[in-house]
């Protein structure tokens, strides 16, 4: 009987140093570009997220998901609730502690929330969804969305404002093309992931792939 306990006790202790018995390879998912964001992010995408933030590192955070972020859109669509405030669907953190990234989503008002009148020469503009655009602080994409689980859609589409913002704990990447392509490539991923989780007619106008040439 001793040793019997004895043995339990050795492997429960191993257990924890492996991390709670998932350790080691079984966790390496969560903390690779490809495991974030509620494992959303195409190969397309991790490998720009893992080229924006300079890391094939990440710390493991824990959000609200794609499908609570999905349940939050509906119950803000019943009850005609604009610009609802919800945890971000994700939260991306390298080990390093530089550079973080939040997505968020939210519905927004009408076309009077778009950036395209704004002057703004840091901005760039994309031809995806109703808008999209970036620069090194932040990625925003609107869309419209049809769907049988959110109310009146099928008449009035319910209008659906992604955003990635990246965090001023250290310094911003510079204001590239590439800087720009990247965050819109992560939160295109993303973004395709929640409308078909909403089961949005025509995945909201959004293309399987991200269009990154500009708009002129």
């Amino acid at each position: 009987m001793r040793r019997t306990f004895t043995s339990v006790t050795v492997g429960l202790a191993l257990c924890l140093l492996l991390t709670a018995c998932g350790g080691g390879e079984g966790d390496e998912p969560r903390v690779t570009a490809e495991g974030q964001c509620d494992d959303t992010l195409s190969p397309q995408a991790a490998k720009a997220l893992a080229s924006v933030l300079g890391t094939e590192r990440f710390q493991s955070l824990k959000a609200s998901g794609v499908e609570q972020t999905a349940k939050g859109l509906i119950g803000d669509q019943e009850k005609s609730d604009k610009w609802a405030s919800h945890p971000p669907l994700c939260e991306i953190a390298p080990a390093d502690a530089k550079t973080e990234l939040s997505i968020n989503f939210w519905l927004y008002h009408d076309e009077g929330d778009f950036y395209g009148d704004v002057k703004l020469p840091e901005r760039h503009f994309y031809p995806m969804g109703r808008e999209a655009s970036s620069d090194n602080k932040a990625a925003y994409l609107f869309l419209e969305c049809s769907s049988p689980r959110m109310k009146d859609s099928d008449t009035v589409p319910a209008r659906i404002q992604g955003t990635l913002t990246a965090g001023t704990r250290g310094t911003l990447p510079p204001n590239t093309p590439a800087t720009r392509e990247a965050y819109l490539t992560v939160l295109h991923s993303v973004s395709l992931a929640l409308v078909r989780n909403l089961g949005c007619e025509n995945d909201a106008g959004l293309p399987a792939k991200p269009v990154l040439t500009e708009r002129k």
